[in-house]
């Protein structure tokens, strides 16, 4: 890629959207660095200032900054991050509110990792929020990761989108999470379990230190109910940071959810919790219409009368997913389709889902970190020995033989996979044909 030395006369070329997603995903060479050094320069350079009064108050002790007038909502957590952050968007646009939602990963398109107003950013203004950025980072070092300039493009979009709220999921942990670079207004810990634990540690303990790391001095924080250990990190967190602390233990039941699970209901309740601690104006009509219109694919998303598809990729999801299927199919066996990433707790996620299962097809999906099916057959035959399973070329494949049992289809395991098929399913192109390599 040529890049135009910076000068004040000269108009550099804008990349196109393919090209612009094929630099982005180069980055990923750089792997994953937890840090927040890189997105703070970043930031900096590019003139982001979101944050709210309250939070810019709590931060240097002194008044409220006028121009700072934007809600930032930050969400950790290990499963259901997510959910809540779509809730609370959903929510939020039915009262009125311009929102910004940034989440990850994506399933089919890049594009859907940043919202403003429910819809996703457009190829026009990722082609220049990107070729601004590249040309800045271009000699820098250590250079920025996928995940940093991705969340400085989201931030940047957002601050000149005229928003009144921003909700930023974490995408690993939250201490080190590019995304703890902003000043928040509330800050929002979802259930905590096991998953990357390379990256936040091995024990419960070390894992929910790194979550509560976006717990900030002064700001108010929200958490779904945890585990013992978790917990005790969470309050003393908050206490050293002399942080409100609200855990929310009820259900919301008073309307219909869109996503289905009754543990959609905690999920509900945290994200209402989350809202009223925002200091942001909602009525109950505008929750219930908020919560029955959420559109998030690839949570126990129903695509016909006998096909679900759910991205659940670590053991918890897995076992939520179970106990989802019991719920609504009672004893009725799945045709499963799996396919897991190469990083993630095989052993695990097969011991949840095998009990829901009549037979499994597993598919070959097109991810560099995906687990050989052959690898997971191993797994499976040694967890269930009588759970016939077949290996396919493809999720289509699966999906074609699955067609031709009796029994619901259950497609789940990554949301990678869950990505492809909705692509296939809806005749799109996948996310790795998305840009030019």
């Amino acid at each position: 890629m040529n890049v135009v030395p910076p000068t004040r006369e000269v108009s550099r070329p804008l990349l196109a959207y393919k090209q612009a997603l094929a630099w982005l995903y180069s980055l990923q060479r750089f792997g994953i660095k937890l840090g927040l050094e890189n997105i703070e320069r970043l930031l900096a350079k590019l003139h982001v200032t979101l944050g709210s009064a309250r939070g810019s108050r709590a931060a240097s002790g002194g008044p409220p900054d006028a121009s700072a007038n934007v809600r930032v909502i930050h969400v950790a957590g290990t499963n259901g991050k997510g959910s809540v952050c779509a809730m609370m968007d959903s929510i939020c646009r039915a009262q009125g509110y311009r929102t910004g939602l940034f989440t990850s990963p994506h399933l089919v398109t890049f594009r859907e990792r940043i919202r403003v107003n429910g819809e996703m950013i457009s190829e026009d203004a990722v082609v220049d929020g990107l070729s601004a950025i590249h040309n800045l980072i271009a000699d820098w070092e250590p250079h920025p990761t996928f995940f940093e300039v991705t969340t400085a493009l989201a931030l940047k979009h957002f601050s000149e989108a005229n928003i009144d709220v921003v909700i930023l999921e974490t995408g690993i942990g939250g201490r080190l999470d590019a995304t703890n670079a902003t000043q928040s207004d509330v800050s929002v810990i979802t259930q905590i379990d096991f998953d990357h634990e390379e990256w936040l540690g091995n024990t419960l303990a070390e894992i929910a230190c790194e979550k509560a790391g976006i717990i900030k001095p002064g700001i108010p924080v929200v958490s779904a109910p945890q585990r013992p250990e978790a917990e005790q990190v969470i309050r003393t967190r908050a206490a050293e940071c002399k942080a409100p602390l609200q855990f929310v233990t009820e259900l919301y039941d008073r309307s219909p959810i869109g996503l289905r699970g009754d543990h959609q209901k905690q999920n509900a309740a945290l994200a209402i919790a989350t809202i009223r601690l925002a200091t942001l104006d909602i009525d109950d009509k505008a929750i219930a219409r908020g919560l029955v219109s959420i559109d998030w694919p690839a949570r126990f998303q129903k695509w016909d009368e006998r096909t679900i598809i759910d991205g659940a990729h670590n053991p918890a999801a897995a076992r939520i997913l179970a106990q989802t299927w019991r719920e609504v199919f009672d004893d009725q066996k799945a045709t499963l389709i799996l396919a897991v990433l190469s990083d993630k707790n095989l052993r695990g996620i097969c011991e949840a889902l095998a009990p829901t299962a009549d037979s499994v097809f597993l598919p070959k999906i097109r991810s560099e970190r995906a687990t050989a099916p052959e690898t997971l057959a191993r797994v499976l035959a040694d967890i269930a020995p009588l759970l016939p399973y077949s290996v396919t070329l493809s999720v289509a494949d699966a999906l074609e033989h699955a067609r031709q049992r009796p029994n619901p289809i259950l497609i789940t395991g990554s949301l990678h996979s869950a990505g492809e098929i909705l692509a296939h399913l809806r005749g799109e192109p996948a996310a790795f044909e998305e840009c030019v390599q």
